[in-house]
């Protein structure tokens, strides 16, 4: 049986985070995941907002051009133009982006095991954890990050919360297609195509991301696009377009959960419900309760002490996010169009019009949190 510091379970952004930053400061990380790689099977839309490029050192080479302009749909398509004097958003190249990640997180001293999954975690305060797959066996972590997506199932071995509401969306990514303009992000607002969220399109002049996403079981959601791409909110010329990625997945939505560590372990990302309850927005969050996530882990790792891990409690960071969980049951509710065209009608005046403004380019997608100390090392007092 093998020991390890810490193992991550999960290699999307928050598990790829995550261990850089833990081995970074000379611990002993195991990193698994499903697939063969990290390009595959990518659920997230890529879209990163400017709190987040702006806070967080990522690489420059795998960002779309800045995107200042939101055109807003009603269901009836009328436009609302928001425009932001800053660059708002910027879109991931996410398969060449986790690459890089993964390979600063090697760098750094992480152990990679693709193709392998977490099949049980044990009980008590020093677990086992079987693997099977290419990495398979059995391996005993001094501490368990669970970045294991919407339906972690390593939150449930932990004893943590998890997530009970969530969306579902999908997303086609296609390049050669002409830009007339500056890049826009359109974002529809359509009880059909979107119940209780919305469809979107971004085209950035490199790529265009087309997605719907709404609860299930209120939509098809591979119908919707077809719908979607069929009829877009602007004239495109599919003509010479390359469909380059097809993405789709659970998005919780429910907000943070509030049982995300214990003395076991903590979660992060998507299991730990850190997503905005209103936008669906989850990479800010994500990258910020990971840097989180891992100081707490290396302190506790390092100190013992279990009011280190008690710090990194859900129940703080949910109710700053009342007022979008609130926003959140009210969209959800809007099931005629007749309503949710009302409700769009309304954010063309003032004051609601600054209402939208704060939704896409405010900067409340997460609270801020105790993040990473640059530079940190910490004693490694467990070896593979």
């Amino acid at each position: 049986m093998r020991r390890c510091d810490v193992l991550v379970v999960g290699a999307g952004l928050a598990g790829l985070w995550t261990a850089r930053r833990l081995a970074s400061a000379g611990l002993g990380v195991v990193l698994v995941d499903g697939r063969a790689r990290v390009d595959q099977q990518i659920r997230t839309t890529g879209i990163f907002v400017r709190r987040t490029l702006e806070d967080f050192a990522l690489p420059e080479a795998w960002f779309g051009p800045p995107v200042r302009h939101v055109m807003l749909y009603s269901p009836g398509r009328r436009r609302q133009l928001l425009e932001s004097p800053h660059p708002e958003f910027r879109v991931g190249r996410m398969g060449p982006l986790y690459r890089a990640l993964l390979a600063e997180a090697r760098d750094a001293g992480v152990e990679w095991r693709p193709r392998t999954r977490c099949t049980g975690i044990g009980e008590g305060d020093d677990p086992a954890v079987k693997l099977t797959g290419r990495g398979a066996g059995v391996l005993r972590p001094r501490f368990i990050v669970g970045a294991d997506g919407a339906r972690s199932r390593v939150a449930g071995w932990l004893g943590l919360d998890q997530n009970r509401e969530w969306i579902t969306g999908v997303e086609e990514v296609y390049r050669g297609v002409p830009l007339d303009g500056p890049p826009v992000f359109h974002c529809l607002l359509s009880t059909e195509l979107a119940p209780g969220y919305l469809a979107w399109m971004v085209h950035d002049g490199e790529e265009v991301h087309l997605g719907v996403g709404g609860y299930p079981g209120r939509f098809e959601p591979a119908r919707a696009l077809a719908r979607l791409k069929a009829d877009p909110p602007v004239p495109v010329d599919w003509g010479r377009a390359t469909l380059v990625e097809r993405r789709g997945g659970l998005i919780p939505v429910g907000g943070v959960l509030p049982r995300i560590g214990n003395r076991r372990g903590v979660l992060v990302g998507d299991a730990a419900g850190a997503v905005s309850p209103l936008t669906a927005g989850g990479l800010d969050p994500c990258l910020r309760l990971s840097d989180f996530a891992a100081r707490v882990t290396a302190d506790y790792l390092e100190s013992g002490d279990p009011a280190v891990v008690a710090a990194f409690d859900g129940g703080p960071l949910r109710r700053r996010f009342a007022a979008r969980l609130a926003l959140r049951r009210l969209l959800a509710g809007l099931e005629h169009p007749l309503l949710l065209e009302a409700a769009t009608l309304m954010l063309r005046l003032p004051p609601f019009n600054r209402v939208a403004e704060k939704v896409f380019f405010g900067r409340g997608s997460f609270p801020d949190v105790p993040g990473w100390i640059p530079g940190r090392r910490v004693r490694q007092t467990a070896v593979a």
